[in-house]
């Protein structure tokens, strides 16, 4: 062939792969470049591996903390919340906190301070500083001695139906307490002793003028709050959200 021939033949060849439809047919798709460029984290991290390390089979920090992860850690995190009759039941009931809860509380955890005649400081109380200080903290305000205290409400409540919270006077007005629990009550006896939580004895119950309840709100609350605590739950059927 001759060199005129070659040449025309090559120029005609130049000329077809330069054409729009040639260069579309020999161009990869950017999709495909894409996903040639782009590598997984296996294929990165075994990419980051010296020969050394590929020879011997060792892992990357990268391969070791996917494959440690428990199964608790693969698993799907979700966001769901079982609800039967006994949660609902203690989603609606509320436990209150009375005032008197607060009161009785304060003098409870005074039990050991020293009785001290006109006390109402941590250094020491006589048996009505106690009961001012008690209600003092859960905001109720008593007058300072005992029987401006039992003057101070018009309700008076009896033997038997003393409560937790309630004030008990006894001998004439000259001394109070304060009802802890059923049969007890948490007081300053006298000089010589300490804040003390004592059994209410035949001796008290002689002795006993009256009763009352500075927080009549706060008893019938935490009543009420008893009465649906103890009720059984609602029969529902088990509903997941």
């Amino acid at each position: 062939m001759s060199r005129i021939a070659i040449a025309s033949a090559a120029g005609v060849a130049g000329l077809l792969l330069a054409t729009p439809a040639a260069q579309a047919t020999t161009a990869e798709p950017p999709a495909q470049q894409a996903t040639e460029d782009q590598q997984t984290p296996a294929q990165q991290a075994k990419d980051e591996q010296t020969p050394a390390q590929q020879a011997a089979g060792e892992q990357t920090p990268a391969q070791k903390a996917t494959e440690e992860q428990t199964p608790a850690q693969k698993a799907p995190v979700t966001s769901e919340i079982t609800l039967d009759g006994p949660k609902l039941k203690k989603i609606q009931v509320k436990r209150p906190k009375p005032a008197w809860k607060i009161a009785l509380e304060f003098a409870m955890n005074k039990r050991g301070t020293p009785y001290v005649w006109g006390g109402t400081s941590p250094s020491g109380y006589d048996c009505s500083g106690l009961m001012l200080r008690a209600y003092q903290k859960a905001g109720i305000q008593l007058p300072r001695v005992a029987a401006d205290q039992y003057a101070a409400f018009d309700k008076k409540v009896s033997w038997k139906n003393l409560k937790p919270g309630d004030l008990v006077f006894f001998s004439n007005l000259g001394h109070v307490g304060m009802i802890s629990r059923p049969g007890y009550m948490v007081h300053a006896p006298r000089t010589g002793d300490v804040v003390k939580e004592e059994k209410l004895s035949a001796w008290r119950r002689s002795a006993f003028v009256g009763g009352v309840r500075p927080d009549r709100k706060g008893v019938r609350e935490w009543r009420e709050y008893l009465k649906q605590r103890d009720e059984p739950p609602p029969s529902m059927p088990t509903a997941t959200l």
